[in-house]
Parts: structure tokens; sequence; C-alpha cells
């Protein structure tokens, strides 16, 4: 009898022994998956504007650039700032502040100004914003070319500058910088007429603040550049 109990012990204590590991892995999943749909940092993706409107007049340069943001992750995502720099021009290139979110892409006489506050982008969702960026003090007096440019951010989550979209900038387009209006920001092959505005324009401001660089006590810092980091936690 004494065997048979012996047996029986035993396969009562791997039983028992399968039991928690079946336990332990349901647990370990419930937990995951938890995280995974309701505790996950995500992070912040954006997408090349096809479109954008421009003015360069005086002494201020300005964007207006249509961006859409999608949270990938179920946290919502508190952005406090945003930047438009040039990561591949001198120094002399000022970065761009964010000024204004104005409710549309066309700049008009009688549209509201909406200072640039915080907000927030939910778990998952996706926003469309209109976002307005300035040079001050002549940093930014384009040529008739391609420009690299460069958004960064800041998150509630995370210290620092981060990168959010990197893109092309086509100044080329801008055939009329004297006036604040929309233009498109595909690689167009423009006639010869308009190459020719856009070149005279653009040369003329080029020539009316020298190398657009600001006098040295108005300079403003770039913000650090962290890399390919994104926005998520």
């Amino acid at each position: 009898m004494v065997p048979l109990t012996a047996a029986a012990d035993q396969a009562a204590s791997s039983s028992l022994t399968g039991a928690s590991v079946v336990s332990a892995c349901a647990l370990s999943f419930t937990v995951a998956s938890f995280w995974w749909l309701h505790a996950r940092q995500g992070r912040l993706k954006a997408w090349e504007p096809h479109v954008f409107a421009a003015i360069v007049h005086g002494s201020t340069a300005r964007l207006r650039l249509p961006l859409i943001l999608h949270n990938t992750g179920p946290k919502p995502i508190v952005v406090q700032d945003l930047i438009l720099t040039f990561p591949d021009e001198s120094a002399s290139h000022l970065p761009l502040l964010w000024v204004s979110s104005p409710c549309r892409l066309q700049p008009g006489p009688d549209e509201e100004t909406k200072l640039p506050a915080g907000f927030v982008v939910p778990g998952r969702e996706a926003q469309q914003l209109f976002i307005e960026f300035e040079a001050p003090f002549s940093g930014f007096v384009p040529e008739a070319r391609d420009y690299k440019a460069r958004i960064q951010v800041r998150v509630g989550h995370r210290k620092g500058w981060h990168p959010l979209l990197t893109f092309t900038l086509r100044a080329a387009n801008i055939i009329d910088p004297d006036r604040y209006t929309v233009y498109d920001n595909a690689p167009l092959e423009l006639t010869k007429d308009d190459r020719r505005r856009a070149d005279a324009a653009l040369l003329e401001l080029l020539e009316e603040h020298g190398d657009g660089s600001p006098p040295d006590d108005r300079r403003r810092k770039d913000p650090p550049n962290d890399g390919d980091a994104d926005t998520s936690g």
C-alpha cells in the first residue's frame, strides 16, 4: 500500500504544479493585456503636409502648416509646445516658433487669433490642427529651393524637445512672398515665368536682409536635437 500512496501523492503534486503554471500564465496574459489596452504609453505620429501658407515680409517670416497628429497608444498625450527648425542650415536660420493655432489654412482678415496653448491628443485618436510658426528678427529668409524642415515637440510625459516630423519644405513654390497665401508643397514643375518670379522675389528679400542673420543680441538658441527619438515613454 505504501508504494501506491507515494505514487498518488506524486501524481497530485504534478497536477498542482501544472495547475500553478497554467494559472501563472493566465495571470501574466491578463496583466499584459490590460497594460497593452489601457496603460501603454504610445507615441505621436505626423505626416508630411501637402500644402502650406507662407509670407516673408519685412522682419517677419510665417509658415502655416496643416498637421495631423495620431496618438498610437491608449494613454492621452499632452502636447506642450512645437517648434520648426532647419537641421541642414547654418545657425543664422533661427527656429520658427509656434505663435498661433488658426482655425483654417487660408489666412484672412476675419479669422480669430488663437494663441498657442497646450492640448491633449486622446489615446488611439487623431487630430487635425493648423499650426502657425513665425521666425522673429528675419531669422529665416528662404531661397527658391527645397529645405529639410523638422518639427520638434515637447510632451508632458518626457523632458526636452523630441523630433515629431521631418519633411521637405518646397520654398521654390513661394512665388509671391509678400502675400500671405497657400502654396502646394508637392514637387511640382513650375513654369519658367513662375520660377523667375519666385527667384526674383526671394532674391530681393535676401538682398534687403543681407545674409538673413539677426543681430547677435537677438539670437535665440536652437532647442537640443535628440536625434531620431520619438515621443513614446
